[in-house]
């Protein structure tokens, strides 16, 4: 018994993987680091990897039932295999990959739950502080407006990932609001 599951493949799987191929081209669109002022930098990417990761799964985590439970698993096992290959390009010696990609593992789930508290507020004050102290923690010069988009964008992001049926998204088809409108 044990073995006939062992060779048959989560259905989720292959969408979570366009989930978060979907996930990842959002993180890293040109109007959050030209526009929301996100740092162009590794540790930026990262940090908007990881907002982004946290705004597909507070809403997998809004649904019962074992699709969005298998999705949600997915999705973090694809985010750790992408920052395993991403420190392994980086040139970091095999030795150190583990400890690098368990750091960043430690990381996103950190702001998650940093994000999952201030979300829970009613207004943007918490959200704001949490955006401030990881996704623009390397920022010197913060502008306050773009905090505010950001807070925004935050938002409405979990409005519009709400509106979407769970299967449109177990097939790796997400929405997120356009960036441009945040301006």
């Amino acid at each position: 018994m044990v073995l006939k599951n062992l060779f048959r493949r989560d259905p989720a799987e292959d969408g979570a993987q366009r989930l978060y191929v979907a996930m990842v081209g959002q993180a890293r669109h040109p109007a959050l680091f030209a526009r929301h002022g996100v740092p162009d930098s590794i540790d930026g990417r990262f940090d908007s990897v990881a907002l982004h990761a946290f705004l597909v799964l507070n809403r997998l985590k809004r649904e019962d039932g074992e699709l969005a439970a298998s999705l949600a698993q997915h999705l973090v096992d694809a985010f750790i295999e992408d920052m395993d290959r991403s420190v392994r390009e980086m040139g970091v010696g095999d030795m150190g990959v583990s400890r690098r990609v368990k750091q960043m593992a430690q990381a996103l789930y950190g702001r998650a739950a940093a994000y999952e508290a201030a979300v829970g507020e009613a207004d943007d004050a918490s959200l704001r502080s949490a955006l401030e102290r990881n996704l623009y923690a390397a920022c010197t010069a913060l502008d306050p407006a773009a905090l505010d988009a950001t807070a925004s964008y935050v938002r409405m992001s979990i409005a519009a990932l709400a509106a979407q049926p769970l299967s449109d998204i177990a097939d790796g088809k997400i929405q997120f609001p356009k960036l441009e409108a945040q301006e």
